[in-house]
């Protein structure tokens, strides 16, 4: 039986390798919440930890002191296991105790196996995944006029150069990302001032991480930067984050832009996962308007009150006195 004490947190030390080393034997995995980086990075607001069951890797998250867990990973298909972990998730999660961030294999084989289960869409999670040349390239059409016209608008107005991130840039970046949070008053808003951790973890830790940027400067200060990595499967990178001071119109854009065009020239990545947006309206509108290829969906089983303090049932599980998740 699982217990939450099988549990260990997700820390540095790990260096990663245990994670990737798991998620390259099932490359299926898309979505940007099964990665170390995510994980390691944001580890001060979602509190990660991890359990390594029957060659399975099972992992929990506690966000604002309410618990989730992640669909199992890695074969052998294992009902006993998946049972007991929904039942884990049953008694010690939030309202929204399970998630799959899996392709839909995973979700089809959670639902042959419990078919009373019933799952939601969190359109909110959905990673935006795009095809590398199209955020390269803004092909002809109606579709990128609007952005082609801030970048020619940057273009016009901006002297600009592209820089990779490197040990002898890191000093500025961190002044670059100071200003940013001042600009954006990250102090004021929880998720911005976690974000603000996030990003500072992955510059301190930016090699450790096998982490990847470039930044552009305009009149030689750093006006925008990326920061990503590859290896979410052979042929996708993940764009941890984008950031830009309102110093020049249109360096979002052009940040984006070039990212891609090295991410295609240099690393030949056909994807692109530039992660979620999560619900936030002007950042949902900003990512639609790249318009995705698809998206890594989720999905989430919500926690029921039942009238029933036992519920035996060959496709579910067994909770007494508490709710059940169905």
């Amino acid at each position: 039986m699982i217990t939450s004490d099988a549990f260990c947190p997700v820390e540095m030390k790990d260096g990663g390798a245990f994670f990737r080393e798991i998620f390259s034997q099932f490359p299926p995995q898309i979505h940007s919440e099964n990665n170390f980086t995510t994980m390691i990075a944001w580890q001060a607001y979602s509190d990660y930890s991890y359990a390594y069951l029957n060659d399975t890797l099972l992992i929990s998250a506690v966000i604002n002191e309410t618990r989730l867990f992640h669909a199992p990973i890695g074969p052998p298909r294992n009902p006993a296991l998946l049972r007991d972990l929904l039942r884990l998730s049953a008694e010690t999660g939030g309202d929204r105790p399970f998630y799959i961030f899996e392709r839909p294999p995973t979700r089809d084989w959670i639902l042959h196996e419990l078919p009373g289960l019933v799952l939601h869409t969190d359109r909110d999670f959905y990673d935006y995944i795009y095809l590398t040349g199209d955020l390269a390239h803004l092909p002809p059409g109606k579709r990128y006029l609007g952005i082609r016209k801030h970048i020619n608008k940057f273009n016009r107005k901006c002297s600009f150069k592209v820089e990779t991130i490197s040990n002898e840039n890191v000093p500025e970046i961190k002044e670059f990302l100071r200003k940013w949070c001042e600009w954006k008053h990250c102090e004021e808003n929880e998720v911005l001032a976690h974000e603000k951790t996030a990003v500072l973890f992955c510059i301190t830790h930016f090699a450790e991480l096998g982490l990847e940027g470039l930044l552009i400067r305009v009149d030689g200060k750093i006006s925008a930067l990326s920061i990503y990595e590859g290896g979410m499967n052979d042929d996708m990178a993940l764009i941890h984050f984008e950031k830009g001071l309102p110093d020049c119109e249109g360096n979002y854009k052009v940040i984006n832009q070039e990212t891609a065009r090295y991410l295609e020239e240099q690393k030949g990545y056909a994807f692109i996962n530039r992660e979620s947006d999560l619900g936030v309206p002007g950042l949902r509108e900003a990512k639609l308007r790249y318009y995705p290829h698809h998206f890594a969906e989720v999905w989430y089983a919500e926690k029921k009150i039942s009238c029933v303090s036992s519920v035996r049932s060959r496709n579910v599980w067994e909770l007494t006195e508490y709710n059940n998740v169905i």
